[in-house]
């Protein structure tokens, strides 16, 4: 286990999967930017880490790269299978909503998005 200078552990397994101890921020969301290629000091500065869980995440990840990445790709599938529940529950809601007119408060708004859209197709 990595630990900080305290002797507190670096990465702890909360019900959200490996985490950066003291933070709500998972190693999968760092691996999202890993894989997005952004560059080290971006990554730490987007998730307002000190130097010291940066540095005590990557160096997590780089010596157990396999097993990160593994769960890495689980946590992917899991979160494309729900977006596509939640996808295909919604399609006839959605379809609904798409077909009712607009509120009343909102006619004079939509008035101005034809006439917008009209004069865009002359």
């Amino acid at each position: 286990m990595l630990l900080y200078q305290d002797n507190k552990p670096a990465i702890t397994r909360t019900e959200r999967g490996l985490t950066i101890s003291g933070t709500k921020i998972t190693l999968y969301q760092i691996m999202d930017y890993i894989h997005a290629s952004y560059p080290r000091h971006l990554i730490r500065h987007q998730c307002y880490l000190t130097d010291e869980q940066f540095d005590g995440a990557m160096s997590y990840i780089d010596t157990h790269y396999e097993e990160v990445e593994s769960e890495y790709q689980t946590v992917l599938q899991q979160a494309e299978e729900i977006q596509d529940y939640w996808q295909e529950k919604n399609k006839e809601r959605l379809a609904n909503i798409s077909k009712l007119p607009p509120k009343p408060e909102y006619a004079s708004a939509w008035q101005n998005c034809k006439r917008v859209k009209l004069n865009e197709q002359q």
